[in-house]
């Protein structure tokens, strides 16, 4: 019997999984479709994280048997295995290339979640959007002219950075006339990756101490 045949379900685009705050017994993985996670941060509910065929999640709440810290929703009809936590401790026990890759993914996911609390407790919206977009810089590949491209459309910026979708526009275009950013296709291009790291020095300086003269 397959692992699908054993352990297959299948969730309509809509569904709730689990809730932020429920106890958890289950953990996931995408064999299709798409997930969304969200969290209550200052009373708003922020996404945190949206996951592609074969990604993984709900797996804390089996590891350290505490509540769920996120809500997740499937974004496109999905096809998900579910383990419970005797069938995910077997599935380690017995392949530690598993192990490995899901120690290296929960790694990248603590790393991508301290930038996300760091994004949300910058003082204005122009920092976060300029802190999101210099976040996701890092380890993208460079163009000959030094030129990044950050993938990223202005509403998935607007729900990472909790900021409104109006205030985003008018922050990008701001950042795009002084040529910090550009637009593309796949979402926008840093021209030159320190310029735009300096720009955000400036504006926490400034919300820090005030303009000066």
């Amino acid at each position: 019997m397959s692992l699908i045949e054993r352990f297959g379900r299948t969730a309509a685009a809509g569904t709730v999984l689990f809730r932020e705050g429920e106890p958890g017994k289950e953990m996931f993985v995408i064999q299709s479709g798409r997930i969304r996670l969200t969290r209550v941060l200052r009373g708003q509910e922020t996404v945190i994280a949206e996951l592609p065929a074969g990604e993984f999640f709900g797996e804390m709440s089996i590891i350290n048997d505490k509540p769920r810290t996120a809500s997740a929703v499937v974004l496109e009809d999905a096809q998900l295995l579910v383990l419970d936590p005797r069938t995910f401790e077997a599935m380690i026990k017995a392949n530690t290339e598993i192990a490995v890759r899901m120690v290296k993914k929960l790694a990248a996911r603590l790393d991508a979640a301290n930038a996300q609390i760091e994004n949300l407790l910058l003082g204005d919206a122009n920092s976060r959007i300029a802190h999101a977009l210099l976040q996701r810089t890092h380890g993208a590949p460079q163009a000959d002219d030094g030129g990044v491209t950050v993938v990223i459309t202005a509403a998935q910026l607007a729900e990472r950075t909790n900021v409104d979708p109006q205030k985003t526009d008018e922050v990008l275009a701001r950042l795009e006339r002084s040529r910090l950013i550009l637009s593309s296709a796949n979402g926008f291009v840093v021209p030159d990756v320190q310029k735009l790291a300096e720009f955000l020095e400036f504006l926490e300086v400034r919300h820090r101490f005030g303009d000066v003269g």
